[in-house]
């Protein structure tokens, strides 16, 4: 399977970009958007009583929405310390890595509950749109809520995207065309009444993706279409809300083609037949209620049905391994979060979570295979005037079963700390945290045919960091700024490595990586009149090494490949009563992408994307014409060596809205 075998040793292209409010901790008076697709615009105050301990950037409102209009990879990629790989193509696959600790390291939670794969551990951030989204948010170490689930404390970092609770009815339609012959329409539902509310959202998108592209090195130039590279994916989800109790409902289905890198041929065409189908379902419900004015209580529950089909099966294809594999997968979880405040500065909380997976697939030699996966927490926190500190412990324990001959793994079982402490004085907080954290091999990486090795360890994160964080707000301006300095330590990395031969691949625990980094986000906000402006910014330095082994002159202390050592960003948003203009920059350094050659580097870029946005009201209806330029100087750059990038395209929408 093509995701099985692409190593996810570490994630390309940085990065990041100051949250609308870098921490939930500042009232915030500004306008934002909670109608859908930023139609509807209301006041909203956001009031929030303590700092966090993690290192936390959120985008909200009318900067999620300023920013990007298709799917959360598009806004994460402003954030800083991020790294978004794409394979390049309008249904690229699109996975996040954090501060190069890889993307199974990266946990991605829906409206409370996570979102998994354990068959090879990455989510496809491309499937979820940013239309039905309140906020989007990332946190190093752990969120620290008073009461959460243990999955929450077993990632290196968390990505949380939540829903918007709607708070009056509403029907929005968007139509869109875009650049390589794509059309989109897309839906919005909304009501809220008797105390209920939710949302039915649905979408469906079609694109050929067969734009031009010119490659050049020192040994080629060549011009060229993009084949190959096309998409059709309808997605449909909805959400109840009262009180405690929210629900999820979600589904997706896609067709879409896989190129494959731009090798030159004898017919000088650049197709690699590869097709891929998904669908996906899942069903998600939470329930959470405080008794006794001293006692919290939180349960969850989610079932996920994923389907995977991908075939290289083609007359087309010569140097490609033709397959037709089909790939079933079943979750089931549950979670169970108590927390007890016997004073005001002091939570206790402890979780139990289970989640039962299997997975089957059609592969010679490959028989179904189950996991049971057992996380349990004990934390405590304090908050005692102008300190701050948190400690928890998580045991997790996971248990394969198969049938196939070789058997399955051994059960795995390990105990890993974290600790935070803050302290606040005259608006800024000063922070300092340490954690300890592993990924368990996935199934893909255990089970897989002829590549899987069922003696793999777990690789294992350890983290520091210490940061500061202030705060500005007047009537007219608010304001805030973050840094962190950091440090990774990653053992017994998990890699793909030719042992047997260039056609005889298998996975092996091979490495270890050391990396020192500097994250600095900042934003500032002025209000005056029918005048608003909004300036994001963002800094990601790091110096990420493959300390390994010290015999091997060609890649000890070398960078870690598809990591740049430099990014930022620069976005500026301009609000006139109903007309907005949002650009955005972003750099991303040089990158090494192997070993082989100190010369097989991916060239530094920049990328500046403008949109512009205007909404009328009409009586009961809105109407919004939206229009973008993605890539203004027409850079085709490169996540991965051989797959260019788009380059300059144009996209216009327009909504109507009740």
């Amino acid at each position: 399977m093509r995701r099985a075998l692409l190593p996810e040793l570490l994630l390309l292209l940085t990065f990041g970009h100051a949250s609308a409010h870098t921490s939930p901790s500042a009232t915030d008076e500004t306008p934002d958007v909670v109608g859908s697709d930023s139609v509807h615009q209301v006041r909203e105050v956001a009031v929030y009583g303590k700092r966090p301990l993690a290192t936390a950037q959120t985008l909200r409102g009318v900067e999620l929405q300023a920013l990007s209009t298709t799917s959360v990879a598009d806004a994460l990629k402003y954030f800083a310390g991020v790294q978004i790989k794409d394979y390049g193509g309008m249904g690229g696959l699109k996975t996040i890595n954090v501060r190069s600790l890889g993307a199974q390291h990266v946990g991605i939670y829906l409206d409370g509950i996570r979102i998994t794969n354990a068959q090879n551990g990455t989510v496809d951030l491309g499937k979820f749109s940013l239309s039905s989204m309140e906020t989007v948010s990332l946190y190093n170490a752990n969120k620290l809520d008073d009461c959460q689930s243990a999955s929450e404390y077993a990632s290196g970092a968390t990505v949380y995207m939540r829903t918007r609770r709607p708070t009056s009815d509403s029907l929005s339609v968007q139509l869109r065309n875009a650049s390589f012959s794509t059309y989109m329409v897309k839906s919005n539902l909304q009501f809220a009444r008797h105390g209920w509310s939710g949302f039915l959202d649905g979408e469906y998108t079609d694109s050929k993706g067969d734009y031009p592209f010119r490659y050049h090195s020192e040994y080629e130039d060549t011009v060229g279409h993009r084949d190959n590279s096309d998409i059709r994916y309808g997605r449909i989800e909805g959400a109840l809300f009262k009180g405690g109790f929210s629900s999820h409902v979600y589904y997706y289905d896609s067709e879409r083609g896989c190129p494959g890198g731009i090798v030159r041929r004898l017919s000088d065409r650049y197709v690699n037949v590869g097709r891929e189908w998904d669908r996906d379902f899942f069903v998600q419900a939470s329930y959470q209620q405080e008794f006794l004015s001293h006692h919290r209580f939180k349960a969850n529950a989610k079932y996920t049905r994923e389907y995977l089909r991908y075939c290289t099966d083609y007359p087309q294809n010569q140097n490609t391994a033709r397959v037709n594999n089909h790939y079933r997968q079943q979750d089931g979880y549950g979670a169970l979060c108590y927390s007890y405040t016997p004073w005001q500065w002091l939570v206790l909380s402890t979780s139990y979570d289970v989640r039962y997976s299997k997975l089957t697939a059609d592969l010679k030699m490959f028989e179904d295979v189950t996991r049971l996966d057992q996380k349990q927490v004990l934390a405590a926190q304090v908050n005692y005037k102008n300190i701050q500190a948190a400690a928890s412990v998580l045991h997790q324990h996971y248990h394969d079963e198969t049938f196939v001959h070789a058997g399955a793994a051994d059960p795995l079982d390990r105990w890993t700390p974290a600790v935070s402490v803050g302290y606040t004085l005259f608006g800024v907080t000063l922070r300092a945290w340490y954690k300890e954290i592993f990924r368990a091999p996935t199934l893909n990486d255990l089970y897989y045919t002829q590549v899987g090795n069922r003696n793999l360890k777990p690789e294992f994160t350890k983290q520091w960091n210490i940061g500061t964080e202030y705060h500005y707000n007047t009537h007219h301006w608010n304001a805030s700024i973050q840094a962190d300095i950091y440090q990774n330590k990653i053992e017994n990395r998990i890699v793909c490595l030719p042992l047997k031969g260039t056609y005889s691949w298998s996975m092996m625990n091979y490495g270890y990586t050391f990396c020192q980094g500097l994250n600095a986000t900042g934003s500032a906000r002025y209000n005056t009149g029918d005048w608003a402006f909004s300036f994001l910014t963002s800094l990601t330095w790091q110096n990420d090494l493959n300390r390994t082994d010290p015999d091997d002159e060609d890649t000890y202390d070398k960078p870690i490949c598809y990591s740049p050592k430099l990014s930022y960003t620069l976005t500026g948003i301009i609000q006139w009563r109903s007309l907005q203009f949002t650009t955005s920059y972003m750099h991303v350094g040089k990158r090494m992408w192997s070993y082989a050659d100190p010369e097989d580097i991916l060239k530094p870029y920049n990328n500046i994307d403008m949109k512009l946005n205007y909404t009328r009201e009409v009586g009961k209806t809105s109407l919004g014409l939206c229009l973008e330029v993605c890539d203004v100087l027409d850079e085709q750059y490169e996540h991965i060596p051989r797959y260019p990038m788009p380059g300059r395209n144009y996209k216009i929408t327009l909504t109507f809205a009740l």
